[in-house]
């Protein structure tokens, strides 16, 4: 048995002997072989170059992208804002002509108009709309029924009356109309 574990040992090898016996072997290749994986070996060092290179250019791109994005949502309203700062000015000013030369109620009247028109203007500009709603048909898509009243004058499901106003931005509802629509009588 003794016999037997030594011829064990004998054939275990050490991890660091075999390590030094590998690093050791001689290999023989024809020049052509050894010059052609040479190129090869050459040509996998340059594309590993450049496909580090490119992995850090994509890499700052990402960043780079991602921090324009920060800023674009950061700073995205600054223009519609800027255009409503003026139009606060504009009622401002109006409140305090009111409070301090006590104008009469229809010239405040027409300077909220002017205000209400200009502040319309801006908002048209930047694509938004009314949704047209009085006399209509009913539709889901674009308005919201809060009441129904009986009416024998109109079709069923017209909008006999806005009672708040629904908007389009470019063509896309973000406020639906609140309306109350026509019923038939039941009898």
């Amino acid at each position: 048995m003794q016999n037997h574990k030594n011829n064990q040992e004998e054939n275990t090898k050490h991890p660091v002997t075999d390590e030094k016996e590998e690093k050791e072997k001689i290999v023989s290749l024809k020049e052509e072989e050894y010059l052609k994986l040479k190129v090869e070996a050459d040509k996998a060092k340059e594309y590993w170059d450049r496909l580090l290179r490119l992995q850090a250019d994509f890499e700052n791109t990402r960043k780079r992208l991602e921090r324009e994005k920060q800023d674009f949502v950061k700073f995205a309203n600054e223009g519609i804002i800027l255009e409503l700062l003026n139009i606060l000015d504009d009622l401002e000013r109006t409140v305090e002509l009111a409070q301090t030369k006590h104008q009469d109620l229809s010239a405040f009247l027409k300077g909220v108009e002017m205000i209400l028109a200009h502040l319309y203007e801006m908002l048209k500009e930047y694509g938004l709309k009314p949704i047209e709603a009085q006399g209509k048909l009913f539709d889901p898509h674009l308005h919201e029924a809060l009441m129904q009243i009986e009416d024998k004058d109109k079709p069923e499901h017209t909008i006999v009356e806005e009672l708040q106003k629904g908007y389009l931005l470019n063509d896309r509802v973000i406020r639906t109309t609140k309306v109350k629509v026509s019923k038939q009588r039941t009898e």
